[in-house]
C-alpha cells in the first residue's frame, strides 16, 4: 500500500474523532494520506454492541472520507502494553509507514488510553528494529505527537494547537456519528457532551486567536524551516 502521511491511533472507536477529528479533516483536505487504527473494538458498553458500533464507524468514516481505517482487535477494558500487542502494532506502523503518528496522551483516568498511550511508544521503538521475525521491512516513524482524549480533568500544556476552524463541522458530524455513546441515553440539558466537545474545540481555538483549534504535545523539540510558519 502507498504509505501513510498520518496514522491515528485510537483505543476505542471514536476516540479518534473527539481528539482529532478536525486535524484529520484539514489533513485530507491539504490531499494528505490519514489512517485511524482502532485498537479494541469498545464493547461492551451501556448502549452499544460490536454490530452497531462497526456501524457508526462507517458512518464516521464515510463522513471524514478517511484513506485508511483498521480495528486491531485487542480487548477492551483489558487493554495491555503487551509484548504480543506491541507485535501486532509494530507490523502496522511497519505496513504503513506514516510520517506522523498521533497517539493518546499518556496520563488519563481510562486505563485502556494510557496502556495504549504506552503501546505507541514501544511499538514505534520495535517498528524499526532489523533482524526481527516481525512482518514488514524496519520503519522509525519519524514523528509521535499525542492527542488530549482525557477523562480527568487537567490542563496539560499543548506544543502546537490545529486551526481546524473550518473544519469544525465535519468534525461535529463524525463525532455524532457515535450515537450509542455520545447522545443515547445522555441528558439533553445543556450543555450535553455534544456541547462539551465543540466547546473545547473553541476554546482550543481561542487560545490561538482562531475560531476552533484542536491541541497536540510532543515531547521532542519541533523543528520548523522559516519563521514564515508562524505567521499562518
Amino acid at each position: 500500500m502507498e504509505p501513510l502521511d498520518i496514522l491515528v491511533v485510537a483505543p476505542h472507536p471514536d476516540d479518534a474523532e473527539i481528539s482529532v477529528g478536525g486535524t484529520i479533516a484539514l489533513s485530507l483536505s491539504q490531499n494528505l494520506r490519514v489512517g485511524v487504527l482502532e485498537l479494541t473494538d469498545g464493547e461492551p458498553t451501556p448502549h452499544g454492541t460490536p454490530e452497531l458500533r462497526r456501524e457508526e464507524t462507517s458512518q464516521a468514516t464515510e463522513i471524514l472520507n478517511l484513506t485508511w481505517r483498521r480495528n486491531l482487535g485487542l480487548p477492551n477494558r483489558s487493554l495491555q502494553p503487551t509484548l504480543e500487542s506491541r507485535r501486532k502494532l509494530a507490523e502496522v506502523f511497519r505496513s504503513t509507514r506514516p510520517r506522523i503518528i498521533l497517539a493518546p496522551y499518556w496520563q488519563d483516568a481510562h486505563p485502556d488510553h494510557v496502556a495504549a498511550s504506552s503501546l505507541c511508544d514501544d511499538a514505534r521503538f520495535w517498528a524499526k528494529l532489523s533482524r526481527s521475525d516481525l512482518a514488514g521491512e524496519p520503519f522509525w516513524p519519524p514523528s509521535l505527537l499525542h492527542y488530549f482524549s482525557i477523562h480527568l480533568r487537567i490542563h496539560p500544556p499543548a506544543s502546537v494547537v490545529v486551526d481546524i476552524s473550518a473544519h469544525i463541522e465535519t468534525k461535529m458530524g463524525a463525532v455524532a456519528a457515535y450515537r450509542s455513546q455520545l447522545i443515547e441515553g445522555r441528558s439533553t440539558e445543556h450543555p450535553t457532551v455534544l456541547d462539551d466537545i465543540r466547546d473545547r474545540a473553541r476554546y482550543w481555538g481561542w487560545s490561538i486567536g482562531k475560531s476552533y483549534g484542536e491541541p497536540l504535545l510532543n515531547r521532542e523539540q519541533i523543528g520548523i524551516g522559516s519563521l514564515d510558519s508562524l505567521l499562518n
